[in-house]
């Protein structure tokens, strides 16, 4: 499983997780406690109940650099353009925006 944690403007917003199942994403219930918490995205609204995809979720995809700049990451880094979570997970640390994506180490739970 591969999972990374989801920033909004540096608070810890979720997780995604991708498994054999697919695609999760799932609101940190402190961030959901917090004062006046803002949804990531329209298309995942602020919730306690996890989000379930067996695609990438195409907020995180949009992500995720186009063009020169995608082939760029996949000839540094050896990935494969249709690999859309190790994209997010290699690229998408500093994106334009208020989201952030950082990778999660497989012995953290």
């Amino acid at each position: 499983m591969r999972k990374a944690e989801i920033k909004f403007n540096e608070h810890t917003a979720g997780f995604l997780s991708q498994d054999e199942n697919g695609f999760h994403f799932i609101y940190e219930k402190a961030y959901l406690e917090s004062d006046k918490p803002i949804p990531v995205s329209l298309t995942l609204p602020l919730q306690e109940k996890a989000f379930d995809s067996t695609v990438l979720f195409p907020f995180f995809d949009g992500l995720i650099p186009e063009g020169w700049l995608l082939d760029i990451a996949e000839s540094n880094w050896k990935l494969n353009s249709r690999d859309r979570m190790g994209l997010l997970l290699a690229c998408c640390k500093d994106c334009i925006g208020a989201v952030s994506v950082f990778p999660v180490e497989n012995n953290e739970s």
